[in-house]
């Protein structure tokens, strides 16, 4: 059975584990904050000592054939689209190469058409020589086919659920493949049946009740860690940002995830499970990521941009308008427009500013940290 056969069940006859992060996440006044922090910190150095995985996104497409309401990528958004070709993909690399990156998570819209069969392949062979660390943000996939890029060098797999909260989830995804739920919810697992040695699995923190989203997210890790216990798992809280479409996006007061809480959450997780990765991107302001960075995060992101070609301007020459999933030419073109970005990001640090603030922070930011060579047989 998967995971989405076990979920209602689990959210509504909580394990004790769920009930532990439960009460962790309860409201709590400063002292026991403090205190929730303090043992997070602890239980980050035993298991992870002072490293950071550091990452940047590589967005390929900002094409999609999915509605979904609170994305810039959606497909009825009338945004300056582009595919990247692979060779512009390997341009974006060799620029994030030669600020020291050497892990790279790969991001596409859901578009057979413009991703097609083969695209991911290609990509994953042109940047395999030199970037040793391949993951991939794309649509849900069967198991032969995460098997097919595993074998094309891809390592690590990013599939956030959104929302965990049903009704929620068929409120916001109104046309495209990504309206199935289940389908959605059972993505870790094929991952892992294809071959992927790290996978990655959050929620979009403002779409339901916070704390909602955090319960069915320990529910899930926990199922995962028991049934796919060879992978590594992270866990992701990304909090919701103006994007195309909503650039005067306001949170919902009574969804919001407050910076508070999400110091306690992080926390939370990092007591109830202590070896899983947790991920901290961009999308949060600097003093923020400054002050969670020694608390339990093992894995950030610098430097990211979230449009293609957003590192050197690659794919502009091809921009045009997407109507209702087909492409269509636009009258004039300016040389200095780009593509349209999924989201706004809030820290926009330089690679080596963000390296630099955890230095300072005794902290060491690990820029690589595995090689194909490891599995190599012995000469």
């Amino acid at each position: 059975m998967s995971f989405s056969e076990h979920f209602d069940a689990l959210m509504s006859q909580p394990t004790p584990l769920m009930r532990r992060l439960a009460r962790l996440i309860e409201p709590c006044g400063d002292a026991q904050l403090e205190s929730l922090a303090r043992q997070s910190a602890a239980a980050t150095r035993r298991h992870f000592g002072r490293t950071m995985r550091l990452f940047a996104p590589l967005y390929l497409s900002n094409e999609c054939v999915n509605n979904c309401s609170y994305c810039g990528f959606s497909r009825d958004n009338p945004i300056l689209r582009t595919t990247l070709s692979v060779d512009q993909v390997v341009a974006e690399a060799r620029h994030l190469h030669g600020l020291g990156f050497r892990h790279l998570l790969l991001v596409a819209g859901e578009h057979p058409k413009f991703v097609s069969d083969g695209y991911l392949q290609e990509c994953l062979d042109a940047l395999r020589p030199f970037i040793p660390t391949l993951a991939i943000e794309v649509g849900p996939m069967e198991d032969d086919q995460y098997g097919e890029i595993v074998s094309h060098g891809a390592e690590g797999l990013v599939v956030y659920q959104e929302t965990y909260h049903r009704e929620t989830y068929g409120t916001l995804h109104t046309a495209g493949p990504k309206k199935r739920f289940d389908w959605r919810l059972d993505c870790p697992e094929r991952a892992y049946r294809g071959g992927f040695r790290r996978i990655g699995i959050g929620a979009l923190f403002g779409l339901a009740d916070w704390r909602h989203e955090a319960l069915a997210l320990a529910a899930h890790l926990e199922y995962l860690l028991k049934h796919c216990w060879k992978a590594h798992f992270t866990i992701a809280f990304p909090r919701m940002r103006p994007y195309a479409g909503n650039y005067q996006y306001e949170p919902d007061p009574d969804l919001f995830l407050s910076d508070r809480a999400l110091v306690q959450l992080v926390a939370a997780f990092r007591i109830c499970f202590p070896q899983a990765g947790i991920v901290l991107s961009t999308r949060e302001p600097a003093p923020l990521r400054d002050s969670l960075a020694p608390l339990g995060i093992t894995t950030m992101s610098a430097g990211a941009r979230t449009e293609p070609g957003g590192y050197t301007g690659a794919g502009h020459d091809d921009l045009h308008l997407t109507v209702r999933g087909r492409r269509v030419e636009m009258d004039e073109r300016k040389g200095c427009e780009r593509a349209t970005e999924q989201f706004a990001i809030s820290d926009d640090r330089s690679p080596a500013q963000v390296a630099g603030m955890l230095a300072l922070k005794g902290l060491d930011p690990v820029w690589k940290d595995w090689d194909e060579a490891i599995l190599s047989p012995t000469p």
